[in-house]
């Protein structure tokens, strides 16, 4: 500040992540965003919120102090499916856990609060974003008010949030008062009135009581979620109204490609003097686009950054990956281009009326929608504009890939296994049981099958060794002990081996987190089965990891369970291939015991 002549900064930006000025990291991307409009900027990243004075080291900001947990939901960040408290922190120098408070966002608005008498506050990030409304909080088992309300934030900014922000600075400058601002896309507020044409949520205390008004709550908003025709929502707790404006208005490709042009460094801190093994990940990587519109159950992208793809153009991100050669630490590998989901880059509606009023969750469940364009050749240019770089020797996608949408990319799906697959591509069928995947909002089994097929028969065509990693997720909502003894049988037939288990986790905002709470689907009614006990859950992850000897004796007992004895013999006998691949392995450790004598 004093570098640069300040005496005070417009706006403070509170994270619980480390500081990283790369646009993966979102607090520093909406600095650079604000920096840019002209406005003086300071981070203030994982401060110790049991320390007033920590708040006070940039001084009081003119006009307010926005706040984030950062890149993950707090508690999502601390602890694990079964509620075990995580040893590290992926966000944090060193990997050291505990450097951000549960609820962040509540502990850092109070602190702001303690510090700065009569600041305004803006709460924002995923943490608060999914928590807009009335939720269910699995960590408490119960469902808990709007962080707004436990915050006691003067706004709640959702989704991605850039036009938002600006908006409300700009506002604010102008000499608008705090207090009158109420009306900005994507923003929550709390309010004494209702507001006439706003859809009206059952109340806090009646989705807290009732598991079917929690039901409805939730498909009330999810009939909202468009940004073209959704409508503003309310729902009352005690005496107050927690009013939702609609979301914000997706980007244009000129806008996205503005964000992703501000000088980011690209670098953490100099003051760090450890690594940050998030960064270390994403350090060489390139977002292509925003948005998500496969609709997966477990998934809150749509609730968070919308169902719209928002592409940049090819330009930008040619330039960005020009400026990454230049970083020093580049050797010419990009370890990912992609979005939430790689091959959805440059997608999009192709019947604009239609778009402005859809209310589908998803355009690939339960069938491909007849509007969805699904043109492959911007992303199949781009790749290999990439690939013909000077300096880039390997371009890597490893966002992960929809499988059902790559019968309708050949060049793509081509082109990923010839260039773009490190030894082993990532894919997230999540079950194979198609009772199960219907829950999901998944492909079922035999679009995997015939993927996978192609997949191998395809990677033998090029003369090249590379595998599947399939992602799957165990105590799934739907999922039953007899489904996930169908799902290892599946794997052993189609030869495949998870090494890593995704413990369902409900989180708030997504479908999956409503069935869980309530036990039924809550468009259709119908009950839905819970994996509940402690029990059931290992049960089901054993039989996922059925070939780790550890796993032997749960995977004996679920078949116990299942009355499915039969399928014992099938789980731990070898195949031919295994059996030979066990004789490679053997011979190759002799060698190199052998070697080393």
């Amino acid at each position: 500040m004093q570098q640069r002549g300040w005496d005070e900064l417009d706006i403070l930006l509170i994270s619980g992540d480390a500081y990283v000025d790369h646009p993966a990291f979102g607090t520093p991307l909406v600095a650079r965003l604000l920096e840019g409009a002209g406005y003086r900027v300071g981070i203030l990243a994982q401060p110790d919120w049991k320390n007033q004075a920590a708040f006070r080291t940039m001084g009081r900001p003119r006009l307010f102090a926005a706040i984030s947990a950062g890149a993950m939901d707090s508690l999502v960040n601390h602890y694990t499916a079964a509620k075990k408290i995580r040893r590290d922190d992926a966000y944090t120098p060193g990997s050291r856990a505990g450097k951000r408070p549960n609820r962040a966002v509540i502990a850092y608005t109070a602190a702001v609060k303690g510090a700065f008498k009569g600041l305004p506050t803006v709460i924002g990030g995923i943490e608060a974003s999914l928590r807009r409304l009335a939720h269910y909080d699995y960590w408490d088992d119960r469902v808990r008010r709007s962080v707004l309300i436990d915050s006691k934030a003067d706004l709640l900014l959702y989704g991605m949030a850039e036009t938002a922000l600006l908006e409300l600075v700009a506002r604010l400058d102008a000499g608008e008062d705090f207090s009158e601002i109420r009306d900005i896309r994507g923003t929550a507020v709390i309010s004494n009135e209702i507001l006439a044409g706003w859809v009206p949520l059952p109340s806090f205390e009646e989705v807290s009581a009732d598991p079917q008004a929690y039901n409805l709550a939730f498909k009330l908003t999810c009939e909202q979620q468009n940004p073209y025709s959704a409508k503003g929502l309310s729902q009352k707790h005690a005496q107050r109204q927690v009013l939702v404006n609609p979301p914000g208005l997706p980007l244009s490709e000129e806008q996205l490609d503005r964000v992703y042009a501000l000088p980011f460094t690209r670098l953490p801190h100099p003051d760090y003097q450890e690594k940050i093994p998030a960064y270390e990940q994403i350090k060489f990587s390139v977002t292509s686009h925003r948005g998500c519109f496969g609709g997966c159950a477990f998934c809150a992208i749509t609730h968070h950054q919308g169902k719209t793809i928002q592409s940049r153009s090819e330009a930008s991100i040619l330039n960005e990956v020009d400026r990454l050669t230049e970083h020093p630490e580049f050797r010419g590998t990009l370890s990912d281009v992609g979005g939430p989901t790689a091959n959805m880059y440059g997608l999009r509606c192709g019947n604009p009326a239609a778009e402005k009023v859809c209310r589908r969750g998803s355009c690939l469940y339960p069938t491909l929608c007849k509007n969805l364009q699904t043109d492959e050749r911007p992303a199949v240019r781009l790749l290999g504009k990439i690939r013909e770089r000077q300096r880039v020797n390997h371009v890597f996608v490893a966002s992960g890939v929809r499988y059902d949408l790559l019968p309708f990319q050949p060049q793509y799906f081509d082109d990923l296994l010839k260039h773009h697959v490190g030894g082993l591509l990532k894919v997230a069928p999540e079950s194979t049981v198609d009772r199960v995947t219907d829950v999901m909002r998944k492909p079922g089994a035999k679009i995997f099958t015939d993927f996978l097929d192609k997949f191998r028969q395809r990677s033998a065509q090029l003369g090249l060794r590379q595998a599947i990693v399939p992602y799957l997720i165990s105590g799934h909502p739907g999922c039953t002990l007899a489904d996930m003894v169908e799902v290892a049988l599946y794997l052993k037939l189609h030869r495949l081996r998870v090494e890593q288990v995704q413990d369902f986790t409900p989180t708030p905002g997504s479908l999956a987190t409503c069935i869980y709470h309530t036990g039924t689907d809550p468009f259709s009614g119908a009950p839905i089965h819970v994996p509940l006990s402690t029990k059931e859950k290992r049960l089901q992850k054993a039989l996922l990891l059925y070939h780790k000897p550890e796993s032997k004796q749960d995977v004996l007992e679920a078949l116990r369970l299942c009355g499915r004895g039969d399928a014992q013999q099938q789980l731990f006998s070898e195949t031919r291939d295994q059996k030979a691949a066990g004789v490679k392995r053997t011979e190759t450790s002799k060698t190199r015991r052998a070697s080393r004598k």
